[in-house]
């Protein structure tokens, strides 16, 4: 007579890859969501989701299905005046499409300063001379949020 034991689930901790869904939602709903289509792939302290939420998912066994809340703030920081900002429209030609047309509420992907990464900012505002207002807070910064996680896999 034989007996085989089930392995236990892998179990979440730094340095995890993980295949998930997740939904992160504000208070005026999803940001991303991903249930419903192909999962995500990560690895937990690669900057891929902030800090706080990777904190939470810490422990958490394959096949974990959790809602979090998070209070204002507590995951993308308190909204900052200065993360607001006046781009001259020559700066912004040097980083993209010269004859781009910008409007309020526009989201922008713009390179980073060393051309390895990009950043996003909404256009709050646009002057005659083609100079946008662009705020640069993540959109869900101050706001409070709420993530919800399957967790598929995890190596």
């Amino acid at each position: 007579m034989s007996v085989s034991a089930q392995s236990p689930a892998a179990v979440i901790q730094p340095g995890s890859f993980l295949t998930l869904h997740y939904r992160l939602a504000g208070p005026r709903g999803n940001i991303i969501n991903t249930f419903g289509g192909a999962p995500a792939t990560l690895s937990i302290g690669s900057g891929e989701l902030a800090p706080a939420l990777e904190a939470r998912l810490l422990g958490l066994a394959e096949g974990a299905h959790v809602m979090l809340d998070f209070a204002p703030g507590q995951v993308f920081g308190a909204r900052s005046p200065d993360m607001i900002q006046w781009l001259p429209r020559q700066e912004l030609d040097a980083l993209g499409d010269p004859q781009e047309h910008y409007a309020v509420g526009d989201a922008l992907q713009l390179a980073t300063p060393d051309g390895q990464g990009r950043f996003a900012a909404v256009v709050l505002a646009v002057r005659e001379d083609g100079a946008l207002r662009l705020d640069f807070n993540h959109p869900l910064a101050g706001q409070p949020v709420t993530f919800e996680a399957r967790i598929i896999g995890v190596l």
